[in-house]
């Protein structure tokens, strides 16, 4: 049986935005490394704040990602907030969206509409306190939409999302058809093996250094590319 939303709502936003408590797992309110602008509910340790969540609710949960600032979000961004007229104006979908990041960053661009979409309705109730956080309005949806070409969205984000072979090939299939209806992809990659660089132009790189999720510890690089 689904849980309700209201218990997912009720779920993240007690362990977020809690006054007064921060428990071993360190989730507080702060500003993003590369993007300074955009603050988001953030973990020292997702591991720890993962059991947190677990214990809480009693069942066992997808991983909290929307607790981590992942490189490749943080650069696409980036690059949108230094780059505002590629947005402004126009209908824009963080795909993949974790703590809706991204999302966030276009609607301080003055997209005119953002929606962020992740399959993890945990995810969702994160990127709605982050967007109150942050005094902007984003939209969200759970659905699937990698089997589609992004709807009308002029402008779709993805940072961070070839970190498999099966994400990988979903999402180049949806890439080929969101550009192929005349709609604008940017993708945010710290250097995930299973991107296809031969398949993507660099527009921007910039250096980090303990600037995302713990996985990219080791990483000095993140770039944003446009798919050729």
């Amino acid at each position: 049986m689904p849980i309700p939303a209201v218990t997912i709502q009720d779920t993240v936003h007690d362990v977020v935005v809690a006054p007064g408590v921060v428990g071993s797992d360190g989730i507080r309110l702060v500003p993003v490394v590369l993007v300074p602008e955009v603050r988001l509910h953030l973990a020292d340790d997702t591991i720890l704040l993962w059991a947190r969540l677990e214990a809480q609710v009693g069942n066992r949960m997808p991983s909290p990602f929307w607790a981590d600032a992942w490189l490749g979000g943080q650069a696409v961004t980036r690059y949108v907030l230094d780059h505002r007229n590629l947005v402004a104006g126009r209908r824009v979908l963080d795909v993949a969206s974790g703590s809706g990041l991204a999302a966030i960053g276009a609607a301080l661009a003055g997209a005119a509409e953002v929606t962020a979409n992740d399959i993890d309705p945990y995810a969702l109730a994160a990127v709605e306190i982050n967007a109150r956080a942050n005094g902007v309005d984003v939209a969200v949806r759970g659905d699937d939409m990698l089997s589609g070409d992004g709807g009308d969205a002029d402008v779709i984000l993805a940072g961070d999302v070839f970190y498999s072979p099966a994400m990988a090939s979903r999402m180049m299939g949806f890439i080929e058809r969101a550009t192929a209806r005349g709609a604008t992809v940017l993708v945010g990659d710290p250097g995930r093996d299973h991107l296809p660089p031969h398949r993507f132009r660099e527009l921007a790189g910039y250096p980090v250094a303990a600037a995302g999720a713990a996985p990219d510890a080791e990483r000095t690089w993140v770039t944003v590319l446009k798919p050729t």
